[in-house]
């Protein structure tokens, strides 16, 4: 392309196969995914979405799974994954596309040989393991390789990134709430695993005597036995199971206070960022990107373990939900998202782009 215009690009982008696009209930990957598609439509970019057979999309829908194989245990996740990518990237060779986006990981990585003369962007969405670092590191210094971290905190020290650009949320989709459900509730929302810190939030609920909620998929069947199940007490501390998009704002914005107490470096936390459109301030632990997206003072605080959780709870609970709400306004709209992918493209695909 010798002038880049958003009305005549072409974009191919793989998504996850884990959950439909967009998800029913649980898929941060495939919502991610899905929003940027959809705000990439809205300003004119031909967009081809690689996705499960039943996925929405104002794009163009190209699919060889029938449904997402975490949905269908008939489904082997390694034969349809390879399936899958090698469709987009054979339709890349035939020249379908300007840019090929990745939301797949690190293995549709290694299908790109097929195509050296079409730029791979890829939005990498945490790591899952120090053990698939070397894939990345294989494609970080080839030309036609673009990685974008979605929060800094999330960069590897020997990858080479293209930007940094954080996840939008479609603002209309969580209403703000002036004030929060009477009687007051906590609210944990996330997958139910160990580095999510359900336990914490639990014990936290425990020593200021307020009800918990908690929402997300099990996705860690031990530790839900272990560390949550013999806490549930109705009224108290409840498992709501996982919750879709026509419950989460209203759960979200019912709640006094988001618990965020991660034991592990969160990449991004679209939760947080959903519950403070909500005007619910987020009390979290300080690792990964939680000092990126919180403010203290302003939009929640960040808790030192161990910290005391009355005067905690007191400090976060105090906020003004309106700040709280227009601290992401900007910040984390689709609309900023996808200008930012816009933005990444034209330094790619517009002549002195290279180094970029």
């Amino acid at each position: 392309m010798s002038a880049f215009t958003s009305s005549t690009l072409r974009v191919g982008v793989i998504a996850p196969l884990s959950w439909r696009v967009p998800p029913r209930h649980y898929g941060p990957w495939e919502l991610v995914t899905s929003l940027m598609v959809e705000g990439l439509v809205e300003r004119g970019v031909e967009v081809t979405l690689f996705a499960s057979a039943d996925s929405q999309t104002a794009g163009r829908l190209e699919a060889v799974c029938p449904r997402p194989y975490s949905e269908d245990e008939t489904l082997d996740p390694k034969v349809w994954e390879c399936l899958h990518i090698s469709h987009a990237f054979e339709m890349a060779r035939q020249g379908a596309f300007d840019i090929v986006h990745n939301h797949y990981d690190f293995l549709p990585l290694s299908y790109s040989g097929l195509v050296p003369e079409v730029p791979v962007v890829t939005t990498i969405h945490g790591f899952s393991s120090e053990k698939i670092v070397p894939v990345y590191e294989k494609y970080s210094e080839r030309s036609n390789h673009y990685f974008v971290s979605i929060s800094n905190a999330d960069r590897h020290p020997r990858l080479k990134y293209a930007a940094t650009i954080y996840h939008g949320i479609e603002l209309e989709a969580f209403p703000f709430s002036p004030v929060a459900d009477d009687p007051p509730y906590l609210l944990f929302f996330g997958r139910i695993h160990p580095d999510k810190g359900v336990a914490a939030a639990i014990a936290f609920a425990r020593a200021t005597g307020l009800p918990l909620k908690i929402a997300g998929i099990v996705q860690d069947e031990a530790y839900f036995q272990r560390e949550v199940e013999p806490y549930l007490q109705p009224g108290r501390v409840d498992y709501l199971g996982p919750v879709g998009p026509d419950q989460r704002a209203s759960l979200l914005g019912g709640a006094l206070v988001l618990l965020h107490l991660i034991h592990f470096d969160e990449p991004f936390g679209l939760s947080v960022v959903e519950s403070m459109a909500c005007g619910t301030p987020v009390l979290a632990h300080a690792r990964g990107s939680m000092t990126e997206l919180i403010e203290n003072g302003v939009n929640g605080f960040l808790m030192k373990e161990g910290a005391d959780a009355r005067e905690a709870l007191a400090g976060v609970a105090a906020l003004d939900r309106a700040v709280v709400r227009a601290s992401v306004e900007e910040r984390f709209s689709v609309g900023r998202m996808a200008e930012a992918y816009l933005a990444l493209y034209r330094r790619i695909l517009e002549p002195g782009a290279e180094g970029v």
